[in-house]
């Protein structure tokens, strides 16, 4: 596939509006309207999504001539391609028999948060383990629900508490998380205890030898890369070296591949992998490192007396 380059061609089908709620331009789009359930006082909401996972914007093409792959609705029985418009939903009950549900059906379902946020308690924030948190959306008031907006929002957040909420969004019913953010009410939908998976790893019953200096190490190192969290240092480095790529084939030029180094399989030495970390991470003139390097060799120097002690007790034994 190397050199060859294909006109895109164009979109066969329209963007599906109800997938992306950020849409080209940033601009929010609402995907849900209903209110916020708090005692006796109703807000009028709308929901938006608060996060856009951005693909690399790759697609799966046919490698003779370029053109798009395009995935069909296909039933099994007719042994042909089914239009939008005739497929419905249905859920299995055994034996091979279906049950067709409607979207009327769905509608008639007694659940009083299809509309409506409902505010069951409040809870510190450092009870939620965050495994449960699914996605995050922002609520926005309507003109009228401005001032029970602004001061349920202020309360929260002297309260330092979070609302655990109920909502459904799209036929599902979800648990959630209701916290103030810069003033903007931001939902996060949970998912259900049953739906957290257990890790049942071997090691978990095995006993493990975890040696002092070592972990005097480790916990140095971690000291060192301690710091407040800033998300603007990170970036996308896979996304980055994808788009250098893209761009250089398109120029027609040779793209360089430098060597990754290869990670080691196992701990090997951890006490000295752990150091060299350290000295590593050194800058010149940082103290808190310098503290925490020399505290590493500390716990070096006494594990080698240690080893060397217990050496010497073998040997009077004899």
């Amino acid at each position: 596939m190397e050199g060859k380059r294909f006109r895109a061609p164009p979109r066969c089908f329209p963007r599906r509006r109800d997938v992306a709620i950020v849409e080209e331009g940033s601009t929010l789009r609402s995907f849900w309207k209903g209110s916020i359930g708090f005692g006796l006082v109703t807000i009028p909401v709308k929901a938006y999504r608060a996060t856009e996972e951005r693909g690399l914007g790759l697609h799966q093409v046919h490698a003779a001539d370029g053109g798009r792959i395009r995935l069909r609705r296909y039933c099994e029985l007719d042994d042909a391609e089914v239009p939008a418009d005739e497929v419905a939903r249905a859920a299995e009950t055994g034996g091979g028999d279906v049950v067709m549900i409607t979207d009327e059906d769905l509608a008639t379902l007694p659940v009083p948060t299809l509309r409506t946020i409902a505010v069951h308690a409040f809870a510190p924030p450092s009870q939620i383990d965050s495994l449960y948190l699914s996605r995050s959306y922002y609520l926005e008031p309507d003109a009228d629900g401005v001032r029970p907006y602004v001061l349920f929002a202020e309360a929260l957040r002297r309260s330092g508490k979070v609302g655990v909420v109920k909502v459904a969004f799209r036929q599902r019913e979800s648990m959630g998380v209701l916290r103030a953010r810069d003033g903007v009410l931001v939902l996060e939908t949970m998912v259900w205890p049953a739906e957290l998976r257990t890790p049942d790893f071997p090691f978990l019953d095995e006993e493990v030898d975890v040696r002092l200096p070592e972990l005097k190490a480790a916990t140095a190192l971690i000291d060192c890369l301690a710091g407040d969290f800033d998300p603007s240092a990170h970036s996308d480095a896979y996304r980055e070296a994808l788009d250098e790529l893209v761009e250089a084939k398109a120029a027609g030029n040779e793209v360089i591949r430098p060597e990754v180094p290869i990670q080691p399989n196992g701990s090997g030495d951890l006490l000295t992998a752990l150091e060299a970390s350290l000295k590593a991470l050194e800058p010149k003139g940082s103290a808190a490192v310098r503290r925490a390097r020399a505290a590493a060799e500390r716990a070096g120097k006494a594990a080698e007396r240690a080893h060397q002690a217990a050496r010497r007790a073998a040997k009077s034994r004899r």
